[in-house]
C-alpha cells in the first residue's frame, strides 16, 4: 500500500459540455479535504482545475497551485490557495508539481491535460518515477485515448506492459482507494536523466 499525503489533478481549465466532469471534480476535491490528502494542481481558479481546488479548500483541505507567469492571467491565477508558486515556464511547473506529489490524477481536459499525463506515464515507463498514476474515465471521456494506446500496443510501437502503467476508474469514489492500493515505488524519483 501507498502512503498518499499529496496528489497531483491534472484537468481542464474549461469545463467542457458534460456536467458530468464539473461533479466529478467537485467531488474529488471534497474526497482529498475530508481525507487530509494535499492538492497540487496547475494553479488556477477556472474550469474544472477551479472546481477541485475549491472543493478541497471548502473541506479543510490544502491546496498547492503552480502557475507560470504566461498563464497567471490566461488561467487567471487562484489566490486563495494555501500556496500560489508562480514559476517561469511549463517545465519549472511541472517538475515542481511532480516533487511535490505521491501520485498523480487525471481528469477530464484538453491537450495541456494529456501533455501532462502522457509526460508522467512516459517519464514512469522510463523509470524516472514509479508513482500510481489514476485515470479518471468519467462517463467515458477517456475512452477514445485508451482504444488508442491498445492500437499502439497492437502496431507493436509499444509493449503489453505499457497498459499497466497507469490504473483506469470510471468512479470518483474509486481514485483515492486505487492510490492506496499501489504498491509502494520500487524507484526512486531520477529527474537528473531529465
Amino acid at each position: 500500500m501507498t502512503s498518499i499525503e499529496s496528489v497531483c489533478v491534472y484537468c481542464g481549465s474549461g469545463f467542457g459540455t458534460n456536467p458530468e466532469h464539473r461533479a466529478a471534480a467537485q467531488r474529488l476535491g471534497e474526497l482529498l479535504g475530508r481525507n487530509g490528502i494535499r492538492l497540487i494542481y496547475g494553479g488556477g481558479r477556472v474550469g474544472l482545475m477551479g472546481v477541485v481546488a475549491d472543493a478541497t479548500l471548502a473541506q479543510g483541505g490544502s491546496v498547492v497551485g503552480v502557475i507560470p507567469e504566461h498563464l497567471q492571467s490566461r488561467e487567471v491565477g487562484h489566490h486563495g490557495l494555501s500556496e500560489l508558486h508562480v514559476v517561469q515556464s511549463m517545465h519549472e511547473r511541472k517538475e515542481m508539481m511532480f516533487k511535490m506529489s505521491d501520485g498523480f490524477v487525471i481528469l477530464p481536459g484538453g491537450l495541456g491535460t494529456l501533455d501532462e499525463a502522457f509526460e508522467m506515464i512516459t517519464w514512469r515507463q522510463l523509470r524516472l518515477h514509479d508513482k500510481p498514476i489514476i485515470l479518471l474515465d468519467n462517463g467515458g471521456y477517456w475512452e477514445p485515448l485508451l482504444r488508442l494506446n491498445r492500437h499502439i500496443v497492437d502496431e507493436g510501437f509499444a509493449k503489453p506492459a505499457t497498459l499497466a502503467l497507469y490504473t483506469v476508474v470510471s468512479d470518483v469514489e474509486a481514485v483515492i482507494p486505487a492510490l492506496r492500493r499501489a504498491p509502494e515505488p520500487a524507484v526512486a524519483d531520477d529527474l537528473k536523466r531529465l
